[in-house]
C-alpha cells in the first residue's frame, strides 16, 4: 500500500472481533427475566449425554450443575457498610473543551506524557521531527492506561513508583508524517518505534514539599518494558508444545507484552499488566496468495466493475482493492462461525465498507472453486487462533513486514513456514493474552507470564483483600462482546511473612454463570474437574491437558456454559465489604431477543455496572448473589440501583460506556468512560469523563472531564488520598499528520474550572500526547470528600 492508499483506510480501533458463536446464554436474557420475574424452562441435557456416552454419574452431576435447585440455596446477608463517603464537591457539567475540567477548589498538573525522557541517555521528546525507535525505548510509552502507585516507606505520600500501561499507538500521531510503506514493506525504525511505545513504564516520582508539584527522578528504578522485552512463561503452559517457537524451542520464553490495558497489583508489591486486544497484531497468511488470485479473477472477468490491475491492501479486518475509476471496493472479510474463520467476499460503492451497503458475493471457498483456483491450504485456523480472531489477511500494524526482516519482527507472521513449530512462529500468538507479573522494585527482574490465570483479552486483574491463611483471589474480565467474567483462586494460602511470588502459578480458574433469580456460580476450568470433563464430552470438545485448557480459555468457558456478557472491562473490589463491581461497557450487537437479567438492554449502546457478593462473604466461594448498580445512559434511559427502583441519571451524572473502575480507601467508587469519538462529538454526554459514586446510597457526581477525543482511564491515589493520578489516553484520536484535533497537554491549558472559557484545539498547534493528570485540592484535603 502506498502512502495515499494508507490514508484511505479506516481507523482500526483494534477492538477484539466478535468471535463467540457458542449457544451459551446472554446475560441480557437473564436480566430481562430477573427484572420481570419471569419463569425459565430448562431442557434435559443429561438424558442425551447418558444415551450417547453412557456416563450416568458424570451426567447427573453435570445436570445438577447446569440447572441447580435454588429453593434451598442460602442467600448471604448483605454486608454492612461503615465506609459511606460524602461526595463533597460540586458536580461539573458536560464539557467538550480541549482540556481537563475539574471542580472548583481543585488544581492539576500533567505528568509523564508520551515521550518523556525516562532511562539511558534521556533523549528529549521531539514533536517536530519525531524520535527514533532507539530513543523511544528510553522514553515514556504512548496511550497510557491502567496504573498503580507503589509508595516508598520513607515518604509514602510523596515518593513512589508509578507503573503505567501503554495500550497501543496512533501511527498518525506517533510519526510526523504518519506510517509509511516502501514497496509493501514497513521502514524498520518505524516498526521499532511502535514496538517501543507499547508496554509498561516504571517511573520513580517525588513530590516537591514546597510547591506540591510532582516530578520524575532520573534513577535506577526507571524502566521500560516493551513489546520486545524478553519474558518467562510461567505456570501450567510453560513448556507446552503450544508455545514452542523458533525463539524458544522449549516453550519457556516469550518476547514482549502488547495491548496492555488495565492492570492489577499483589499483596507482595508486584504489578500485574494485562494483555487485551493482542490478536490483531498477528497475521496467519494461510489465504493471502489465493486471495490475490481471486481478486485478479474478478478483475479479469468483470473489468467494468473492477478495472485492474490494482494492488491489494489491508483495511480494518478485510483484504481489499479499490477502483477509483468506478468508485468501488471489493474485499475479503474474516468472519467467525462455529469457532472457525470463514471468509466472505463483499463489494460496494466507495473506498470503505459498511455493514448496511456492502453486497455479498459469496464465501471465498465457493468463489475459489468457481474460479478454478487450487485450494492447497486449509481454509480454517487452529482453534487457539479462530476463537480469538487472529487475522488471516494482514495484521494491525504490519510489524511482520519490517524491511530488515529481523527475527523479532518476523515473529508477528504466524503462518506455517517450517517443518515444525520450532522452525517458525505459528505459535507466537499463543504467547500473548496473559497476565504478566512485574517486580517494579527490581529493575533487573524478568517479567513472568502467569498462564494459570488464563488466556483471553484480559482487561485487568483485581485482587480481593487477602486474608492470612486463605487463598488469594483475583477477578478478571474478557473485554469483547459476548465474552465472560473470570476469577482465579490460588492453591496456596496467603502468608504475609513468606515469599508469595510464585503463588500465581497454581490454582483454579473459574468462569461465571449468572441466574435470573439474582444468584450465580463459578464454574471451574480444570481438566481434572468432573463437571468440566462431563461437559467437554457432552459437547465433543476435548483438551489434551491443562495447558490446552488455558491456551483455549474462551473455548473452555464455552464448554461449561458461562454467561455471555456485554464487554466485561474493569473490576473493583470493595476494601471492606469485598463486594465486586465490574463495568459492562456496551454491546451494539445484542438484540432485543437476546437480553437477560444481567444484560437487560438489546442493543446496549450505553453499558451498565454489575456487582456481586460471594457466598458467606468469602472471595473463594463458588456461589454468589448479584444485582445492578447502575444502567448508564441519558436521563430518559438510565437508572441507579434498578433492582431497588432507583432514580434515573441527571445532568450532573449522565454517562455512557463505563470502562475504568476503582474503589479508593475511603469507599468512593470512581467510574471512567470510554465512549467512541462519534458518541463524544454528538449527543448529551460530552467528552469522556470520570464520576464519583457512593456504593451505599447510589449518589453519583461528575468529577472530571477530559480533552477532545481522549479516553479517561486509570486512576489511583497516594495512601492519604490527597493526590489522585488519572490518565488521558489518545487525546486527538482522530488527528491526521499535521492536522491535530487536540493539543493537550502542551497547549498550556492543562486544566480549567467550569466557569472558565472553553479551550478550542488548533489543527496546527502542538502534537497531542497521552499523559497522567495529577489532581490535588487547593486546601490540601482528601480528593472527593
Amino acid at each position: 500500500m502506498n502512502d495515499k492508499e494508507n490514508f484511505l483506510t479506516e481507523i482500526d480501533s483494534g477492538d477484539e472481533p466478535l468471535s463467540n458463536r457458542s449457544d451459551n446464554e446472554h446475560f441480557v436474557s437473564i436480566l430481562e427475566r430477573r427484572l420481570s420475574r419471569r419463569e425459565v424452562l430448562t431442557g434435559s441435557l443429561g438424558a442425551a449425554v447418558a444415551t450417547v456416552f453412557g456416563l450416568p454419574g458424570l451426567v447427573e452431576q453435570a445436570e445438577a450443575k447446569k440447572f441447580p435447585s435454588t429453593t434451598g440455596l442460602p442467600v448471604p446477608a448483605k454486608p454492612s457498610f461503615s465506609l459511606n463517603p460524602v461526595l463533597n464537591f460540586e458536580a461539573i457539567p458536560v464539557s467538550r473543551s480541549d482540556t481537563a475540567v475539574i471542580p472548583q477548589g481543585y488544581k492539576a498538573q500533567a505528568l509523564i506524557p508520551w515521550g518523556e525522557p525516562l532511562t539511558g541517555s534521556y533523549p528529549e521528546f521531539d514533536s517536530i521531527d519525531g524520535n527514533s525507535g532507539e530513543e523511544q525505548e528510553q522514553q515514556v510509552g504512548s496511550h497510557h492506561d491502567g496504573m498503580h502507585y507503589f509508595p516508598f516507606n520513607d515518604d509514602p505520600n510523596g515518593h513512589g513508583l508509578l507503573c503505567v500501561n501503554h495500550e497501543y499507538v496512533d501511527q498518525r500521531v506517533l510519526h510526523p508524517a504518519g506510517p509509511s510503506f516502501v514497496d509493501g514493506m514497513r521502514p524498520t525504525d518505524e516498526v521499532r518505534k511502535e514496538i517501543a511505545a507499547h508496554g509498561v513504564s516504571v517511573v520513580e516520582l517525588q513530590k516537591n514539599s514546597a510547591s506540591g508539584a510532582w516530578h520524575v527522578i532520573r534513577g535506577a528504578y526507571n524502566r521500560r518494558i516493551t513489546a520486545g522485552t524478553e519474558m518467562a512463561i510461567s505456570g501450567p503452559v510453560r513448556g507446552s508444545d503450544l508455545v514452542k517457537t523458533r525463539f524458544s524451542p522449549d516453550g519457556t520464553r516469550a518476547r514482549g507484552t502488547i495491548n496492555n490495558c488495565a492492570h492489577g497489583y499483589t499483596a507482595w508489591n508486584t504489578y500485574l499488566t494485562c494483555e487485551e486486544n493482542w490478536a490483531g497484531y498477528f497475521n496467519n497468511q494461510i489465504k493471502q496468495v489465493r486471495a490475490d488470485a481471486l481478486l485478479n479473477w474478478f478483475e479479469a472477468n468483470e473489468p467494468g466493475r473492477y478495472p485492474g490491475p490494482k494492488v491489494s491492501f489491508t483495511q480494518g479486518r478485510y483484504y481489499a482493492r479499490y477502483y477509483p475509476e468506478t468508485d468501488r471496493i471489493i474485499g475479503i472479510f474474516d468472519e467467525i462461525h462455529d469457532q472457525k474463520v470463514t471468509n466472505h467476499v463483499y463489494t460496494q460503492l466507495g473506498s470503505t465498507f459498511n455493514d448496511e451497503e456492502r453486497e455479498s458475493l459469496g464465501t471465498m471457498a465457493i468463489l475459489l472453486a468457481r474460479a478454478g483456483i487450487r485450494d492447497d491450504l486449509e481454509l480454517t485456523q487452529p482453534r487457539e487462533f479462530s476463537r480469538y480472531g487472529v487475522r488471516t489477511t494482514g495484521s494491525r500494524y504490519s510489524w511482520e513486514k519490517a524491511q530488515s526482516g529481523e527475527d523479532h519482527y518476523v515473529r508477528f507472521d504466524a503462518s506455517i513456514k517450517g517443518s515444525r513449530a520450532t522452525r517458525d512462529y505459528r505459535n507466537e500468538p499463543n504467547t500473548m493474552g496473559w497476565v504478566v507479573e512485574i517486580d517494579p522494585f527490581d529493575p533487573n527482574s524478568m517479567p513472568k507470564k502467569r498462564t494459570a490465570l488464563g488466556r483471553f483479552a484480559h482487561e485487568g486483574c483485581w485482587m480481593a483483600p487477602p486474608q492470612p491463611g486463605k487463598p488469594v483471589v483475583f477477578y478478571m474480565g474478557d473485554d469483547a462482546r459476548d465474552e465472560y467474567i473470570y476469577k482465579f483462586v490460588t492453591k496456596a494460602r496467603y502468608n504475609s511473612q513468606h515469599d508469595n511470588r510464585d503463588i500465581l502459578d497454581e490454582g483454579t480458574l473459574y468462569v461465571a454463570r449468572f441466574y435470573d433469580n439474582g444468584t450465580g456460580e463459578w464454574l471451574a476450568l480444570d481438566i481434572n474437574d468432573r463437571y468440566f470433563r462431563a461437559m467437554s464430552i457432552s459437547k465433543g470438545i476435548y483438551f489434551l491437558d491443562q495447558a490446552d485448557v488455558l491456551v483455549n480459555t474462551r473455548l473452555a468457558a464455552d464448554v461449561v456454559g458461562a454467561t455471555k456478557m456485554d464487554r466485561p472491562e474493569w473490576g473493583a473490589v470493595h476494601p471492606q465489604t469485598r463486594e465486586v463491581y465490574m463495568t459492562l461497557t456496551n454491546n451494539s450487537n445484542r438484540t432485543a431477543d437476546n437480553v437477560d437479567a444481567a444484560n437487560p438492554r438489546g442493543p446496549n449502546p450505553y453499558g451498565h455496572i454489575i456487582r456481586w457478593r460471594e457466598r458467606g462473604n468469602q472471595s473463594w466461594a463458588t456461589r454468589f448473589e448479584w444485582d445492578l448498580f447502575v444502567l448508564a445512559g441519558p436521563e430518559f434511559d438510565s437508572q441507579i440501583l434498578p433492582g431497588q427502583g432507583g432514580p434515573g441519571l441527571t445532568q450532573d451524572n449522565i454517562f455512557a460506556s463505563p470502562d475504568g473502575l476503582w474503589i479508593d480507601q475511603n469507599g468512593i467508587l470512581w467510574i471512567q468512560t470510554d465512549m467512541s469519538g462519534a458518541q463524544q462529538a454528538q449527543g448529551p454526554f460530552g467528552a469522556n469523563a470520570m464520576l464519583a459514586a457512593n456504593p451505599v446510597t447510589g449518589e453519583i457526581k461528575r468529577f472530571l472531564s477530559g480533552p477532545v477525543e481522549q479516553e479517561t482511564t486509570g486512576v489511583v491515589s497516594t495512601p492519604d488520598g490527597k493526590t489522585l493520578f488519572v490518565n488521558f489516553q489518545h487525546p486527538g484520536d482522530r488527528s491526521l499528520p499535521g492536522q491535530f484535533t487536540s493539543n493537550w497537554p502542551d497547549s498550556g491549558a492543562v486544566y480549567r474550572h467550569p466557569s472558565q472559557a472553553i479551550v478550542v484545539a488548533d489543527p496546527n498547534g502542538p502534537r497531542p500526547r497521552s499523559a497522567t493528570l495529577v489532581i490535588t485540592r487547593e486546601d490540601d484535603g482528601v480528593v472527593g470528600l
